[in-house]
């Protein structure tokens, strides 16, 4: 078997970054770091070398959009896989439109945001 995939989970409500990361980490067995704001993201980001970056879009301070602006800026993540989850599901075209390659609707089922998961970052069995 494989190293584990990486994921970047960027997340300001403290609740649900503590569930998707233990979802994803125990259910799921990638290894996440979780970052509570896209500043701390962009900051820890090149240390991680993620293979995927779920990005809240409402978060204070710097929004989901503007930190997938600055992470497009940067070349060693130009090609990097970004996938929003959010409750604002509703505009996915204009996600798509930014530079993600897609969305996940908040709520999930957390079965459910393991597969899409695994889909995004190209694991098609289980871990």
């Amino acid at each position: 078997m494989g190293s584990r995939k990486r994921i970047l989970y960027i997340e300001d409500e403290t609740d649900l970054r503590w569930l998707v990361r233990h979802v994803l980490e125990s259910d799921g067995g990638f290894e996440v770091l979780a970052c509570g704001s896209g500043a701390e993201a962009l900051l820890r980001i090149g240390g991680f070398a993620p293979d995927l970056v779920l990005l809240d879009v409402m978060m204070p301070d710097m929004d989901g959009f503007s930190v997938l602006r600055e992470l497009r800026e940067r070349p060693e993540f130009v090609s990097l896989r970004v996938v929003f989850l959010t409750a604002r599901s509703q505009q996915s075209d204009e996600y798509l439109r930014a530079g993600a390659q897609g969305l996940i609707a908040k709520p999930f089922e957390p079965r459910a945001l393991v597969e899409q998961v695994r889909r995004y970052v190209g694991e098609l069995a289980s871990a």
